[in-house]
């Protein structure tokens, strides 16, 4: 469903412009430098209304985390919530900001090593098999998320989309990346961690939740295609 059009966005974002990282270029490989001591960099692709990001931050300040989303009209409302947050609880959140990009860009603004791990939340299924290589979890997303995770680096995604799930358990090998943790009721024993709205929503429905921790290893042995050999 698409998200209707924010009313005065631009000064919206203007009033959250402490978390908005407008020119993520110029920080590539320098992003501890938002917050020197850094235990660990995190990125969430796509944030959503920013539940998930305001009390994962809040919980680790510690932790850096950037927020990839390339919904302006969702993020703004993602950066709002963090500043609700700080006057709820009177406190600052210095450890989070969000850019307005695209996942498959990721390479572009982190530098080779530079991200510990990398949250994907109950992102868009593309159910038909034809739009397979937009789903976050194809093998060309996760050849690139290699590209900026460190070796050991994780990859934590969460879906109530059974298909979903079941392709994305099996493509993460493909890309190097493989599975130690694999539920299909990630809350059948009570609430585990922290939920987005949505997850939320879906879990009070009694809809399962399906998680997976899959960390970078080595890629897979390509296959060796034999040269044709000329008739003499």
């Amino acid at each position: 469903m698409r998200m209707r059009r924010k009313k005065n966005l631009v000064p919206r974002m203007e009033r959250c412009a402490q978390w908005l990282i407008s020119d993520p270029q110029a920080l590539r490989g320098n992003w501890r430098s938002l917050l020197p001591g850094a235990k660990e960099l995190r990125i969430e692709l796509g944030c959503g209304k920013g539940r998930f990001t305001c009390q994962t931050a809040a919980a680790a300040p510690e932790v850096l985390f950037v927020a990839v989303e390339r919904v302006p009209d969702a993020m703004v409302m993602a950066m709002e919530r963090c500043a609700a947050m700080e006057r709820a609880r009177d406190m600052e959140l210095h450890n989070v900001f969000f850019i307005d990009a695209d996942a498959a860009n990721l390479p572009a603004f982190f530098a080779p090593d530079e991200v510990d791990l990398i949250y994907i939340n109950f992102c868009d299924p593309w159910p038909p098999k034809r739009h397979a290589k937009r789903r976050l979890t194809h093998r060309d997303f996760l050849l690139r998320y290699r590209q900026v995770l460190r070796a050991g680096g994780e990859i934590h995604f969460k879906t109530d989309n059974v298909g979903l799930f079941a392709f994305s358990v099996t493509e993460f090998p493909l890309g190097g990346f493989y599975p130690e943790q694999v539920t299909h009721d990630l809350h059948a024993q009570g609430i585990q961690g922290i939920m987005t709205d949505y997850e939320e929503k879906f879990h009070n429905m009694g809809t399962k939740i399906n998680r997976c921790v899959a960390v970078k290893g080595d890629l897979p042995p390509q296959p060796v295609l034999e040269a044709n050999t000329p008739e003499a």
